[in-house]
């Protein structure tokens, strides 16, 4: 196995490991300050608000939502494959441990997305200029609710994207790229994938159950 560096500025390949280990480790750390503001803000206002907010949160698909949760789970399970076969030198079922992952990763974005088409053929979508209908109790911080859902949501899915687009990356580069790369590479991406299923395991209960009580 090659002990090269990929960057001039480290003299051992453990080192560079180490440094890009800690640098994703901040990245992820600085992320999770960004969803954790949102979500304070959002507890804030559901503290003011609950019975609006309760309200709201029974138009939420709980089917789809379970769904979706289920799905990402078993994208976090195949990426945890991946790299146990990229660490054990077994490069083809890796391939199709992150084909795996991105495709479910789509099928995510793809469920995502008929539950946003579906709430804003009900008028339960106050973005985008969009007309906002509720004919529950509080329509004015029911709508709250769902800004905050969609901004949320949204977000996630923003991040997700991201994730699917350098597994892309990743399988397109993956012909010319040394073994020590490729377990680097799966071992970074995999990091990032299971901070993203980990926000939506506290979104989805956040937004789609504690709200029901």
């Amino acid at each position: 196995m090659s002990t090269t560096t990929e960057s001039v500025a480290f003299d051992t390949r453990a080192r560079e490991k180490a440094a890009d280990t800690f640098g994703m480790w901040v990245f992820i750390c600085s992320e999770a300050m960004l969803f954790g503001a949102v979500l304070l803000l959002f507890f804030f206002a559901r503290s003011s608000y609950g019975p609006a907010f309760a309200a709201a949160s029974q138009h939420l698909s709980l089917p789809l939502g379970t769904l979706n949760t289920a799905v990402l789970l078993t994208s976090s399970f195949a990426i945890a494959l991946a790299h146990m076969f990229t660490a054990s030198r077994r490069w083809r079922p890796a391939v199709w441990a992150l084909i795996c992952t991105g495709l479910l990763g789509t099928i995510f974005l793809f469920i995502k997305a008929m539950e946003y088409a579906s709430e804003f053929k009900e008028g339960l979508a106050p973005v985008l200029g969009a007309p906002f209908r509720f004919s529950g109790p509080d329509p004015t911080h029911a709508e709250l609710f769902f800004a905050f859902y969609f901004a949320m949501t949204s977000l996630h899915a923003l991040h997700l994207i991201c994730g699917i687009v350098v597994i892309a990356g990743m399988l397109l580069l993956w012909p010319g790229t040394t073994e020590a790369k490729r377990t680097h590479r799966v071992q970074a991406v995999g990091l990032y994938w299971h901070f993203v299923d980990i926000v939506w395991v506290f979104l989805f209960p956040v937004l789609y159950l504690i709200n029901r009580a």
